[in-house]
């Protein structure tokens, strides 16, 4: 009998890392389902697109229609900013204007996904151009450019006038965090960059 029980104890042993080996195994496929659903990737033909035109890595283009929209080409925020890359009319013009085209489309255009993907990379690339360090730029694409060149001409945000050391405005500081953040998930889920 005593020959026995080390056999039954080792079967037990083998039985419960087996149940902790299931176990982890669909821990680690619940989780990148869920990651698949948190950070999905739609209209990857249009980021590669613009990615190459302007330059822009397509981890970050996906980041930001992530963040922005949750790739919902209709979505509109409570301040009127339209589209995928959530756009509002003045930038959509404002952009327009930058790159030459002379017969301005509508905000409506906005809502239509090569038009957003096109314009908001652009964008982001006008806001590279004008602010050296790239967290600057993203603030800039949520609070504007204006408010930007304000924090960096104070001391208490800016120590060299180039780099945020602190965004007085909490949305936009969250809104770079998570903007980072989904850009690492892209880059890791998807292979985008």
């Amino acid at each position: 009998m005593t020959v026995k029980r080390p056999r039954h104890l080792l079967l037990i042993i083998l039985l419960i890392i087996a149940i902790v080996a299931g176990m982890v195994t669909l821990l680690i496929h619940s989780y990148r389902q869920y990651l698949f659903a948190a950070y999905p990737l739609e209209y990857e033909e249009l980021i590669e697109k613009y990615s190459q035109e302007y330059g822009i890595t397509p981890s970050l283009i996906a980041a930001i229609i992530c963040t922005e929209s949750h790739f919902r080409p209709e979505a509109v925020s409570s301040a009127g900013a339209v589209g995928l890359m959530q756009l509002t009319p003045e930038t959509f013009h404002w952009a327009q204007s930058r790159a030459g085209i002379k017969d301005r489309q509508d905000q409506t255009a906005l809502t239509d996904p090569e038009t957003s993907i096109r314009f908001g990379t652009y964008t982001l690339l006008l806001l590279y151009q004008q602010f050296e360090h790239h967290d600057t730029a993203l603030a800039a694409y949520n609070a504007g450019q204006g408010r930007v060149h304000g924090w960096l001409k104070d001391p208490s945000y800016s120590a060299d006038g180039v780099t945020l050391q602190h965004i007085p405005y909490k949305e936009t500081e969250q809104y770079v965090k998570r903007v980072k953040k989904a850009q690492t998930i892209y880059r890791t889920l998807y292979n985008l960059d």
